[in-house]
């Protein structure tokens, strides 16, 4: 805020920022307001530990699960990050209508419907060879964490960032009001394609163009009613108080087919939205 003689008060000064690389990108941590010691440590030590928990590119958690679940055993597995992980995955699975699915079994096709998670003995199994990949989930899943640590520790205002395509904003803005967040078009750098305004909120990016889409290593979207690869050129975005629930829509609405996405869409007009570049004209809303 302003003081009556149009001077910075504590409030709208930047406290603290923390840059380190995890979860396949560069993350940074802005604190604003008045000082909340040790905040940015929890904050990326809660981020870490998801990234060790959730890679599939180093042996962790989830790759010990996956090397069961692939030769046709059940996994068994204690770490409360990845359990944590597997539940709001439930949730997002029922919230996209089936069309978040970070299962890939053979052929391709997702196979999460004939999953059994045991939260309590921490089993689980299913009916056929599959592999979690979590890919840009484990990004919004992180920020979540990373944000209740900060919130914990007494934080009302900071900017957390997974790369371009993940957000997540504790409280307002520190001049006030809400965090104006802006998407760039991916084929044109001096237009937008939306912008939003957040107040404790997550925003996704997912898109099958753009620098982020080539990045080495990236798995291709897959949709998980055939399998099939999505190639079409398009751009979702998408906003929720969670930052998992976030990167789960916005990779729904990538995958989904018009009618599907349009669905999605319409149970939160002004959170959601696909771009279509090969009709440069339509964007979807309800």
């Amino acid at each position: 805020m302003l003081s009556g003689d149009g001077q910075m008060t504590d409030d709208m000064v930047e406290t603290g920022v923390e840059r380190f690389a995890a979860m396949g990108t560069r993350i940074e941590l802005h604190q604003f307001g008045r000082a909340a010691p040790d905040a940015l440590l929890a904050a990326r030590r809660a981020i870490e530990a998801v990234d060790d928990a959730l890679t599939i590119h180093r042996p962790s958690a989830t790759t010990a699960v996956n090397d069961r679940l692939m030769a046709g055993e059940f996994a068994m597995t204690e770490n409360p990050v990845l359990l944590d992980a597997l539940a709001a995955i439930a949730e997002a699975w029922h919230a996209t209508d089936g069309l978040f699915d970070p299962t890939v079994g053979s052929g391709g096709a997702a196979a999460w419907p004939g999953l059994s998670v045991d939260r309590g003995s921490g089993r689980i199994e299913t009916g056929r060879p599959v592999a979690f990949d979590f890919g840009g989930f484990g990004k919004g899943f992180a920020l979540d964490r990373a944000a209740a640590a900060m919130r914990a520790a007494g934080v009302t205002s900071a900017f957390l960032s997974a790369g371009e395509s993940s957000v997540a904003v504790i409280g307002e803005h520190p001049l006030g009001g809400a965090w104006p967040v802006a998407i760039p078009h991916p084929l044109d750098p001096e237009s937008w394609l939306v912008e939003l305004s957040l107040r404790d909120e997550a925003l996704s990016v997912s898109s099958t163009i753009g620098d982020g889409a080539a990045a080495p290593g990236r798995s291709p979207m897959i949709r998980p009613s055939d399998g099939m690869i999505v190639t079409a050129a398009a751009t979702a975005v998408a906003v929720d108080a969670s930052g998992a629930a976030a990167e789960a829509m916005s990779t729904a609405l990538l995958v989904a087919d018009p009618d599907a996405a349009q669905r999605l869409i319409a149970a939160d007009p002004t959170r959601r939205f696909t771009f279509a570049f090969d009709d440069p004209s339509r964007r979807m809303t309800a």
